[in-house]
């Protein structure tokens, strides 16, 4: 049976991934949210959001490195700066 190589980035990136889910759920359990309406067309919760966010981010992140030759540094910016809005004004 071979496993999988997990890079440092990649690692970091799941770790990431993982640290955000558990500070997600501690939030809603110190705080409790309900669902509210932003600039999306439906009402969501603070982990609709997140996935709405995460989801937007990745296809993001695609688009624009496969459609420019900008670099994955801005690609990664711009996935970011999505998941902010959304995390915030969503």
């Amino acid at each position: 049976m071979e496993w999988m190589a997990w890079t440092l980035p990649t690692g970091l990136f799941f770790g990431v991934i993982a640290l955000t889910l558990v500070g997600m759920t501690a939030w809603e359990i110190r705080s409790p949210c309900m669902e509210r309406k932003g600039f999306l067309p439906i009402a969501t919760t603070r982990g609709d959001r997140l996935f709405i966010g995460l989801l937007g981010s990745a296809y993001l992140h695609l688009l624009v490195v496969g459609a420019t030759d900008w670099s994955v540094w801005i690609a990664s910016l711009l996935s970011l700066l999505w998941l902010f809005a959304v995390m915030r004004w969503g």
